[in-house]
């Protein structure tokens, strides 16, 4: 799998998860909507720890830097 997330795009992703599963853990949210929420950061966690977003991919978007070899330095 070639990488599609920036660092940026990681990072956002991050802290989303990590402010989900906060309020999961501390019970601000719970039942049906509480497992949705916690479903979605851990597909959030693991994108982040891939840099691998299978939507993007689907769609062809990229957030990485495009590096070309015939670029002048």
């Amino acid at each position: 799998m070639k990488s599609n997330l920036s660092n940026a795009d990681r990072f956002f992703r991050l802290m989303i998860a990590a402010t989900i599963a906060t309020l999961f853990f501390s019970n601000t949210v719970s039942g049906n909507t509480g497992l949705f929420l916690i479903v979605a950061a851990g597909v959030l966690f693991a994108t982040t720890l891939m840099a691998f977003c299978p939507l993007y991919a689907l769609f062809g978007i990229s957030t990485c830097k495009v590096k070309r070899k015939d670029a002048i330095v």
